[in-house]
C-alpha cells in the first residue's frame, strides 16, 4: 500500500530552512539538492515498509534518521506524517512534538 507523505507546516518549513541555508552558504544549490534527494529517497523507503523508524517515547511516532536529521513521524492507514525534521545537532532537550 502507497500512503502519501504529508509534511507538517512545521516541518515543511524546516525543511525548507535547511535546504536555503546550504544553498546560501555553499554559493550553490548542488548540497541542497542532493539532501533533498536524500530525504526523499528515504521517505520512498519509508512507504515500503512504515516500520523502519525507531520507536520513541511519544505514542504512534517514530524517528528516521537521515544523516545529521532526524525525521519523526507518524503512519495511519493512509498517509505517513512528517512532524519535526530536526537536525541531530541541536539539544535534544529543546525536542517539542506538535
Amino acid at each position: 500500500m502507497v500512503r502519501e507523505i504529508i509534511w507538517s507546516p512545521f516541518a515543511e518549513r524546516k525543511l525548507f530552512s535547511i535546504l536555503e541555508y546550504f544553498t546560501e552558504r555553499n554559493k550553490s544549490k548542488a548540497y541542497s539538492l542532493k539532501l533533498y534527494n536524500r530525504f526523499q529517497k528515504q521517505l520512498s523507503a519509508l512507504n515500503k515498509n512504515p516500520e523502519i523508524g525507531i520507536k520513541t517515547n511519544f505514542i504512534n511516532i517514530r524517528a528516521l534518521i537521515i544523516n545529521d536529521y532526524t525525521l519523526y513521524y507518524e503512519v495511519t492507514n493512509e498517509n505517513i506524517i512528517v512532524h519535526i525534521l530536526r537536525d541531530n545537532r541541536q539539544n535534544p532537550e529543546d525536542l517539542v512534538i506538535r
